[in-house]
């Protein structure tokens, strides 16, 4: 079992991958620029946090896309530039409501569209719920696992574009959880991590 972890070096960085919480879901730190030294043929999954700066990861593109066609696992976060680096993606930023539960009768629209697929075993909608940056136009084939308001995907499940596999959302937990702003977000990387660990983590997809 391999995980690498992306770690750009901020504070919230710094708080979701070097802290007792999670540190042991990662196998693995390195920052963006020494991408091009770590074989990444050796790692199970790859994990770009929220907010990496575009001009550290742009580089690597085609390293990524190597490790892609190799049958790698990327998970990413969101707020960053996904095509920047990354194939097939088409992403749509929107308004973000920073305040949206004072209203009355809040709801800030987040649904489950895929409840049985296992990774809502650990996860509910409520850990899902916190902010909206954005939405994407998956791919013909890719699982969708949650929408938002207007029903557009917000995490799905990529494994048509490349001969790997990429997880990626527009919810950032990283930034909230290292920010101790939003417990929605501590609960949703409880609960995801164990998970990437556990079905992510393998060989097997390659």
């Amino acid at each position: 079992m391999s995980v690498l972890a992306v770690h750009p070096g901020a504070y919230y960085h710094i708080q979701s991958f070097e802290t007792p919480r999670y540190a042991g879901y990662f196998d693995r730190l390195a920052r963006p620029e020494q991408l091009a030294d770590v074989v990444l043929s050796d790692c199970n999954v790859v994990l770009i946090p929220c907010r990496t700066p575009d001009d550290r990861l742009a580089p690597h593109r085609d390293l990524l896309r190597a490790y892609l066609d190799q049958g790698g696992t990327l998970v990413v976060t969101g707020e960053n530039e996904f095509s920047a680096f990354l194939p097939g993606i088409s992403f749509t930023p929107q308004p973000t409501n920073w305040w949206w539960w004072l209203e009355p009768g809040a709801d800030l629209g987040v649904r489950i569209a895929r409840p049985e697929h296992p990774l809502f075993r650990r996860l509910a909608q409520r850990d899902l719920t916190w902010h909206l940056h954005g939405w994407f136009d998956v791919p013909d084939g890719a699982e969708v696992l949650a929408v938002n308001g207007e029903g557009k995907p917000i995490l799905y499940v990529d494994e048509v574009t490349t001969e790997g596999r990429m997880v990626i959302t527009s919810l950032d937990p990283f930034f909230h959880h290292g920010s101790h702003f939003m417990p929605a977000t501590t609960r949703f990387l409880d609960g995801f991590l164990p998970w990437m660990r556990e079905e992510l983590d393998r060989k097997e997809h390659s």
